[in-house]
């Protein structure tokens, strides 16, 4: 159990402080059933396999001041876990309770996460939302995972609680990292850069060799620094509240794979520049000009290390990749993200944005805003693709049939893809404001038309033949 008044990290503090009324930072899946649920085994199952993690049964103390977790004296797991009549027809009343769902705020006196339980005319659909200083994506989809079962017939046993917390730090140890004075002033430095990444405060003496490094850190804030705002277009500028959310059928992943070993590339670059290729469509046929420029999407890079999860909270950079938009050839495209994200892979990026979250949970609040607002500027939309299970799972004894989620935006960002992989096919969700795409469908669908002309491109390539 956490000790009464455990301070949040710097990052998760730059997450809670992030909120906006027009941009809540919240993470929200939607797990479908093959069957119905009853409320109260959800309930129960909720009870055995989340409640478990001591961090889900703590509130948020003194948001504005020095934000601590304590323990929730009036812990009520009936509002956490509710049951929600679906509005409409059976698909479009899915996606605007969703919609609605995303744009509503989590209460800030409880614990910040909510499960939604929706009857379907085949099944249930289980809507998880959750605020990000609780966890990022890759810890969550961990907590998702202990609720599941590979064999209906065998179920899990409750899972253990992560680790207890490290002690309490000041606001410049959180930012600074374990640093001892012999370490110099180059440590320091990167340190400071790297925020309080998973790696360097499990293992202090590796920052000696991330001293080496600490040019290119600084090479690379340098660049972030200096980036230009991204190209003008509908996906950004003035947000409301409303938010709104689409998803497109889901693709094999086989195929996926197929197209990726053809182009020598990655899984990943294949389905990117699907994202880029749906956008260049879309905005084209809104009217708006590319006019030879690339779309900066802002993608989350995963910085914990290797081996089991010891803890939740945020332990993620974010890169700032140009999505080639202006490509028009399919194949072109995916060689162009190939070549992008190889680039990226080398840098140090994401080290630093890390370094710029921790600096902004300890910031002043102008200082903060001031931050928040150039980030954002420098992109148009967030992406970002993880790998889940590749077999079937199963809830409470029902068949999860797909699993899809939805990241949140910050400052005038108006727009939100994740692509998700599970049981051999891959999922693509959208969220966008409604006052910058006030119709997602029209641009989620687009998604895997892009794959079927990628496919169709890569087939009518000449392949060198057997003499």
């Amino acid at each position: 159990m956490a000790a009464p008044g455990e301070a949040l990290t710097a990052v998760d503090a730059a997450w809670l402080r992030m909120d906006r009324p027009t941009n809540r930072m919240m993470i929200c899946g939607v797990m479908l059933l093959d069957e119905r649920i009853g409320l109260s085994a959800f309930r129960q199952l909720v009870r055995e396999r989340m409640l478990c993690f001591h961090r889900l049964r703590q509130r948020v103390a003194g948001a504005h001041a020095s934000p601590r977790w304590e323990l929730d004296p009036h812990f009520d797991l009936g509002w956490h876990v509710r049951h929600m009549a679906l509005p409409g027809a059976a698909g479009d009343g899915l996606q605007e309770a969703m919609s609605n769902l995303v744009s509503r705020p989590l209460d800030p006196g409880k614990p910040m996460w909510q499960f939604h339980l929706v009857d379907l005319p085949h099944g249930s659909a289980i809507v998880l939302r959750i605020h990000h200083c609780y966890a990022d994506g890759f810890a969550l989809l961990h907590v998702i995972d202990t609720m599941l079962d590979p064999d209906p017939a065998h179920p899990r046993a409750p899972p253990r609680d992560v680790s207890a917390p490290a002690p309490q730090r000041s606001a410049l140890e959180r930012l600074l990292g374990p640093v001892t004075s012999a370490a110099g002033d180059a440590v320091r430095a990167t340190l400071a850069l790297a925020g309080d990444g998973a790696t360097l405060l499990a293992h202090p003496l590796r920052a000696l060799d991330r001293a080496r490094s600490g040019a290119d850190l600084l090479v690379q804030a340098g660049l972030i620094a200096a980036m230009t705002p991204d190209a003008a277009t509908r996906l950004k500028g003035t947000v409301g509240v409303a938010k709104r959310v689409a998803w497109a059928p889901p693709l094999a992943l086989r195929e996926v794979k197929a197209v990726a070993a053809a182009l020598a590339c990655s899984v990943n670059d294949v389905l990117v520049s699907c994202v880029a290729g749906a956008l260049r469509g879309y905005l084209l046929d809104a009217g708006d000009a590319l006019g030879g420029a690339g779309i900066r999407a802002l993608v989350p890079v995963n910085l914990r290390p290797p081996g089991p999860l010891v803890e939740l909270g945020n332990r993620f950079g974010l890169v700032f990749l140009d999505l080639p938009v202006d490509v028009d050839d399919p194949v072109a495209r995916v060689l162009e993200v190939h070549r992008r994200m190889d680039a990226l892979k080398q840098s140090r990026q994401p080290w630093v944005a890390l370094g710029i979250l921790a600096a902004m949970g300890v910031a002043p609040q102008p200082v903060r805003e001031r931050v928040l607002d150039v980030l954002a500027a420098n992109a148009s939309l967030v992406l970002t693709n993880v790998h889940g299970q590749d077999q079937a799972r199963y809830l409470a004894g029902k068949r999860v049939a797909q699993q899809m989620f939805w990241v949140p935006q910050a400052g005038g960002i108006g727009v939100g893809a994740s692509i998700l992989s599970y049981n051999g096919q891959v999922s693509f969700g959208l969220v966008a404001d409604a006052l910058r795409v006030p119709d997602p469908a029209a641009l989620a669908q687009r998604f895997a038309a892009e794959f079927e002309h990628l496919v169709l491109a890569v087939l009518l390539m000449p392949w060198p033949t057997k003499p």
